[in-house]
């Protein structure tokens, strides 16, 4: 058989390009079905990402943002009605909110504002026809694409305003996404439909990952997966057997206590503790001061008051979530796999002036360490006084090395009853020059809307705890990420904006959770002092 010189040169040209593909990326292709699997997949998580993809946010930020030289700028909170540009289509004006280059995949929306009246549209690969159109409310709390909780509204707002309105089914497109809305009545393309918020995160995979764009016949095929991941994410399966690592002591103060777990290759898949005081009013400052320290293949990653670590933030609140759940008589679960090659020891230490009882549980079971197994990390850092004037950017971490962020927890406590969190996270990946997330507003990041004090749950965002009338008092809420976890490969850092209607001070107290490859590092020491320092301290506190 003689050789082709056609074929020949096509090959040359194609093997350098697979070579340079991650191996997981030539094998299969990335569909609705693959990902809404990957959403459950809690060992997926503890690897680096394959394919790899890069998580980007479009949202309504305040365009006059540009630059920190610019506080009066960069602070500037008109963060609604932002879209990229209007365009005319049949007659109609839709307004551009997201638009991206393949291959990628939508991964989660949140929208805000009075009730939405308009058309969401998806526009994929370039195709003039939309692949999704239907009524935007209807599309993102359950009612059109997916039901609860791939879709799903926090917190009902105002009267005439819904609560915050989320959807996490997957959007996969090969080429091209772009996304638009549109309200009747509209017909000048200088003037966009007012009170519109919203953030679109979107993962872009490396060129060259085979994506299969989402169709509505590929949607009703897949409406069994669909259901069976939200009966999944709504009611979290028991973690697999393995063995069985007990710790209950009563600690005295100062006094700490350790225990290893068997010799790695090894994960553990399931961490429980409840807490238990002499007195009850003491549980609160316990929480808090009775400190959890991992340590894993000689690298202590995890060191966080108990409490905040399960999510619990201040006091004993109860959470159900897809990786934490606590009870209200105290039972903390954690679901993080954490993965090790040859060791690793868990520490309770008493900082507290009372003894404390810990009873705590742990499951360890197999893993295959490999290259792309990643150590978990859990940082925490509290500033009692925080100072809402001037304005100001409040870090939570800045990790370096190669790893995935993964969610977070926010203890807030408030002395007036005005709003605190007008403030925009600010995520900076790999040396950005700009944030490569640019929120509009806390409660926006964390699933609601409007400062809303109603609670809520779910599996990715929940508000536990809301003191007060006015949101004074506490306030604690949290988010863990799933399809929108964000990669780096050699920087992090988030931010939160301190935005408070009031000029007076406040106090923030925010867990990380996070994987990293083995010698990653952050910016988040331990803190003794303030996981010591009594919560009756707080300013402002009765």
């Amino acid at each position: 058989m003689q050789n082709n010189p056609a074929i020949l040169v096509v090959c040359m040209l194609i093997l350098p390009v697979l070579a340079s593909m991650p191996a997981q990326a030539q094998r299969r292709t990335i569909t609705l079905p693959s990902l809404l699997k990957e959403m459950t997949d809690r060992d997926a998580m503890a690897r680096w990402p394959s394919p790899e993809y890069t998580e980007r946010q479009a949202s309504s930020y305040d365009r006059r943002s540009k630059t920190p030289a610019d506080p009066e700028g960069w602070f500037a909170n008109d963060d609604f009605s932002q879209f990229i540009r209007s365009e005319e289509n049949t007659g109609r004006w839709e307004w551009v909110m997201m638009e991206a280059e393949g291959p990628g995949c939508v991964v989660r929306i949140w929208f805000g504002g009075m009730l939405p009246k308009g058309i969401l549209r998806f526009y994929l690969d370039g195709a003039e026809t939309p692949a999704i159109e239907g009524p935007a409310y209807e599309a993102l709390v359950g009612k059109l694409l997916a039901e609860r909780p791939l879709a799903i509204e926090n917190a009902h707002g105002i009267p005439g305003a819904p609560g915050g309105m989320n959807l996490f089914l997957p959007i996969p497109y090969s080429r091209h996404c772009k996304i638009t809305y549109e309200e009747p009545g509209q017909h000048d393309p200088n003037k966009p439909p007012e009170g519109r918020w919203y953030n679109i995160e979107y993962r872009t995979y490396a060129p060259g990952t085979r994506v299969r764009t989402f169709t509505i016949q590929d949607w009703q095929v897949a409406r069994l997966a669909m259901e069976k991941t939200c009966q999944t994410l709504l009611d979290p399966p028991v973690p697999p057997a393995g063995r069985e690592i007990t710790l209950d002591r009563t600690l005295a103060p100062g006094e700490s206590a350790t225990v290893d777990f068997p010799k790695g290759p090894a994960a553990v898949r399931w961490l429980q503790a409840q807490v238990v005081t002499e007195h009850p009013e003491d549980l609160d400052q316990a929480l808090r001061s009775t400190v959890l320290r991992i340590g894993f293949d000689g690298e202590e990653t995890i060191w966080c008051p108990l409490g905040d670590f399960f999510g619990s933030g201040v006091g004993l609140n109860a959470l159900e979530s897809w990786y934490r759940t606590i009870t209200r008589d105290g039972l903390m679960t954690c679901r993080w796999v954490m993965p090790y090659a040859s060791s690793a020891a868990l520490t309770l230490q008493n900082l507290g002036k009372q003894p404390v009882t810990v009873r705590l549980k742990a499951r360890v079971g197999a893993w295959r360490w490999d290259d792309r197994s990643m150590h978990f990390h859990a940082n925490w850092r509290q500033q009692v006084p925080l100072p809402t004037r001037p304005h100001s950017d409040w870090n939570y971490i800045e990790a370096t090395g190669k790893g995935v962020y993964v969610g977070d927890a926010l203890a807030v406590f408030n002395p007036v009853p005005d709003w605190w969190g007008e403030g925009d996270e600010k995520i900076w990946v790999d040396g950005d020059s700009f944030p490569s997330h640019f929120g509009t507003g806390s409660e926006d990041y964390y699933g609601y809307s409007w400062g809303n004090t109603t609670l809520f749950q779910g599996p990715f965002s929940n508000q536990i705890r809301c003191d007060g009338q006015g949101n004074s008092g506490y306030t604690i809420v949290t988010r863990t990420r799933c399809l929108d976890a964000i990669p780096f490969t050699r920087s992090l850092r988030f931010d939160m904006e301190v935005w408070h209607w009031a000029d007076t001070n406040v106090a923030y107290a925010a867990t990380t959770y996070w994987y990293a490859l083995p010698g990653a590092a952050s910016n988040r020491a331990p803190s003794p002092e303030e996981a010591m320092r009594p919560i009756s301290q707080m300013p402002g506190h009765k």
